[in-house]
């Protein structure tokens, strides 16, 4: 009804020359009173008797004390949507989102049993890491979106106390609005009439210069009464700006809320899910690593196992000396035995052959003496 009613007044009044604005008028204060409690239709009743649209002075200050509120009230709205700077809890969250993603939990190739412990235990080492490392990132931006969403409730209460205060500068002003028109209708019925009647009865010029003077005061009055009209309009339209303003706050404050206790809870549950995982891997795969070694050493001793019983078993099978090396053995002793008697049947023939030399030597030597002596 608010925004409706200040469409309605002396847009179209143009002094006391038609009948018809004054009952547009009539209208439009009617439904604007009909918003007033009792007590307020007799304050603005009284209020209205008391207004002198001769008085150049109380129509110039009429209502100014409201306009003034109004205007105060909407630099502090705006100083206070101006200071709002949502961009920094947008910032938060999305750097939050950053350090969920950053949480990198690919495993690494192994290679080799002694490499596979190492590697294991280095990637559960560096997840640990990484997890320290963003949990206290985390922590961090969780305390900044704590501390936006104290402040953004703050602001939701403040931004209440604004819009209470804007409704009833805007009573205030409806209040001023009802009263002046009030008078300015009850003024062109009666006083304004009568001088224009008492005018056009003598004819003389100081009753129709007063006639005059009277209508361009009703019509200053008029002015300044749509002056308000424009100034409850700017607070008409503060309204729906505050409960914009507040909704968002409240927006981001839910918005913060459910990542306070839903998506940061719910990604250190996973992280130390993950973490647990990664255990249990390690523990399996240091397992099948450890059953492998354990089937392959089993497999590589029985095989040393049964070549060491078969050698042992031909070697208990083997007699001290081998026939083979009795026959080499005999055939070379007998070998041995034949050259000892080829050897000594030969040293028999030489000394025989050596005495038979011998002794035809010494005959030569005898016979060679006789011959000297001779």
């Amino acid at each position: 009804m608010d925004s409706q009613s200040p469409q309605t007044p002396a847009l179209t009044l143009h002094g006391a020359t038609s009948a018809s604005p004054a009952e547009e008028e009539t209208v439009s204060a009617q439904l604007d009173e009909s918003l007033l409690t009792e007590a307020e239709r007799k304050m603005v009743e009284e209020f209205s008797a008391k207004i002198d649209v001769m008085d150049s002075s109380q129509v110039l200050q009429y209502g100014v004390a409201a306009q003034k509120h109004v205007a105060e009230f909407s630099e502090t709205a705006l100083s206070s949507i101006r200071s709002k700077d949502l961009g920094e809890v947008g910032q938060a969250l999305s750097q939050l989102v950053v350090e969920l993603k950053g949480f990198d939990l690919e495993e690494e190739e192994k290679k080799g049993f002694f490499g596979f412990f190492k590697n294991t235990s280095n990637k559960i080492t560096a997840m640990k890491a990484r997890y320290d490392s963003a949990e206290v990132n985390v922590n961090k931006i969780a305390a900044a979106l704590e501390a936006h969403q104290v402040q953004l409730m703050k602001d939701v209460v403040m931004l209440d106390k604004l819009y209470e205060m804007n409704l009833n500068y805007h009573k205030e002003l409806s209040m001023y609005i009802i009263a002046g028109k009030k008078k300015l209708q009850q003024e062109r019925a009666t006083t304004l009439k009568e001088l224009q009647d008492k005018a056009r009865q003598t004819g003389l010029a100081e009753d129709a210069q007063a006639a005059n003077d009277f209508a361009q005061q009703c019509d200053g009055f008029e002015k300044k009464l749509h002056d308000l009209e424009l100034t409850r309009m700017v607070s008409v339209q503060m309204s729906p700006q505050i409960r914009l303003v507040q909704n968002n706050d409240k927006i981001m404050s839910d918005k913060i809320q459910s990542t306070l206790v839903n998506t940061i809870p719910l990604w250190k549950s996973q992280m130390v899910l993950a973490l647990g995982v990664a255990h249990s891997e390690q523990a399996v795969r240091a397992q099948r690593e450890v059953s492998d070694m354990t089937n392959a050493l089993l497999r590589k001793n029985a095989e040393k196992l049964k070549m060491s019983t078969i050698e042992t078993a031909k070697e208990s099978e083997r007699g001290v000396v081998d026939m083979e090396t009795l026959r080499i053995t005999n055939q070379s002793l007998i070998q041995t035995l034949d050259e000892v008697v080829r050897i000594q049947d030969e040293g028999r023939s030489k000394r025989r052959a050596a005495e038979q030399e011998i002794g035809r030597l010494e005959g030569e030597l005898k016979q060679k003496l006789l011959d000297i002596h001779t």
